[in-house]
C-alpha cells in the first residue's frame, strides 16, 4: 500500500530534486538571464501528482461483463470517448490524473507543466520505503529528474510556464542548446547494440537529455539532503555515493532478445537499458570520482557531453 508516509518522503525527494534543478539553471554559463528567468518562472510553477489522485474519477454507468473481456474493452474505451466529450468547450481540468495508480510509469505533461508519480511505480526497484537515502535518489530520484528534465528538453522546452507552444528562449541560447545536444546524439550514435546496428542518438534525443539531467540533478538532490546529518555507512562495502549509482543501475536491469532489441531501436524513443546506465554515467565526473575510474576506462569518456 502507499502510505502517507511514502508520500512525504517522495515529496521531500522532489523538493530537494527541485531546488537543484533551480541552483543547475542559475549556474549556467551558456544560458543568458533572459532566457534563465523564463526557465526558472516555468520551473516555480510545476505541480506534482504522487500516488493516487484526493479525487478518483467515478465509472458509474460502465457496464462490466464478466463473460465479455472484448465487450468491456469496447463498452470502456465508449464509456472514455464520451466523457472526454462531455469536457469540450469546459476549462482544462489540470487536477485530472492521465494514468491509473496502478500503471507502473511516469511523465511530465507539457500542457499542464505538471510531473506524475503513480503509486504503481513507487515501489522496488524504483522506490523502497525501508531502503536508505542513496538507493531511493539514484532510483526513483533519477526518474523524478528525467521527468523534471523534460520541461526543459528539445520538446518540453518549447512550452511555457501555461502550457502554450510558444519560444520563450533567445535564438542565441537555443543555438547553444542545440549544439550540446548534438553532443548527445552523437554519442547514442556511435552505441552498437548488435553487429552493424546502432542506437539512433535523434529518436531518443529527449529522453536521452531526460536521463543525463535528471541523473545529475538527482545526485545533487541526494548530495544537499545529506547536509547537517551523519555521513551514512558503507553498506555491502559500497560507500553512499556508489550505492546512488548503483541505484540507478538496478532499476534498469533487463534482458532482451536479439528481436526484441531491434524492435526497440526502430521505434522506441528510450535508448537500450544498457545504454541508459552506462551512457549518462560514462559522462558524470560524480560516478568517476565514486568509483575511482582513470582515464582510459569504458565509463571515462573523453569528450563528455552536458547539457543542464
Amino acid at each position: 500500500a502507499f502510505t502517507p508516509a511514502a508520500r512525504k518522503r517522495m515529496n521531500e525527494l522532489i523538493d530537494n530534486l527541485m531546488a537543484a534543478m533551480k541552483q543547475r539553471i542559475d549556474g549556467l554559463e551558456w544560458m543568458s538571464d533572459a532566457t534563465k528567468k523564463e526557465a526558472q518562472g516555468k520551473l516555480a510553477t510545476f505541480q506534482r501528482k504522487i500516488g493516487f489522485p484526493d479525487k478518483p474519477r467515478g465509472y458509474a454507468g460502465l457496464e462490466i461483463d464478466r463473460k465479455s473481456y472484448a465487450g468491456n474493452i469496447l463498452r470502456s474505451n465508449v464509456f472514455e470517448i464520451r466523457r472526454n466529450f462531455q469536457d469540450l468547450g469546459k476549462p482544462r481540468d489540470k487536477s485530472r490524473w492521465g494514468f491509473t495508480p496502478s500503471t507502473v510509469n511516469a511523465s511530465y505533461n507539457p500542457l499542464n507543466n505538471d510531473i506524475t508519480f503513480p503509486a504503481g511505480i513507487l515501489q522496488p526497484p524504483f522506490f523502497n520505503f525501508e531502503a536508505d537515502d542513496a538507493i531511493n535518489y539514484g532510483a526513483i530520484g533519477g526518474v523524478i529528474g528525467h521527468e523534471i528534465s523534460h520541461g526543459f528538453d528539445d520538446q518540453g522546452s518549447r512550452f511555457d510556464a501555461d502550457g502554450n507552444l510558444k519560444m520563450w528562449w533567445t535564438e542565441g541560447d537555443r543555438a547553444k542548446f542545440d549544439e550540446r545536444a548534438a553532443c548527445v546524439v552523437k554519442q547514442f550514435d556511435e552505441y552498437e547494440v548488435q553487429p552493424s546496428l546502432f542506437m539512433n542518438g535523434k529518436l531518443t534525443l529527449g529522453e536521452n537529455i531526460g536521463d543525463f539531467a535528471g541523473l545529475t540533478i538527482a545526485y545533487e538532490a541526494f548530495k544537499r539532503s545529506m547536509q547537517g546529518k551523519p555521513r551514512p555507512a558503507n553498506i555491502d562495502g559500497f560507500t553512499p555515493e556508489q550505492r546512488f549509482f548503483l541505484g540507478w543501475a538496478q532499476v534498469w536491469a533487463a534482458k532482451s532478445t536479439p528481436e526484441a532489441e531491434r524492435v526497440q531501436v526502430a521505434t522506441d524513443p528510450h535508448a537500450l537499458p544498457k545504454w541508459r546506465v552506462n551512457g549518462p554515467l560514462s559522462n558524470m565526473p560524480q560516478f568517476r570520482e565514486a568509483f575511482g575510474c582513470k582515464g582510459g576506462s569504458g565509463m571515462v569518456r573523453e569528450n563528455s557531453c552536458r547539457i543542464w
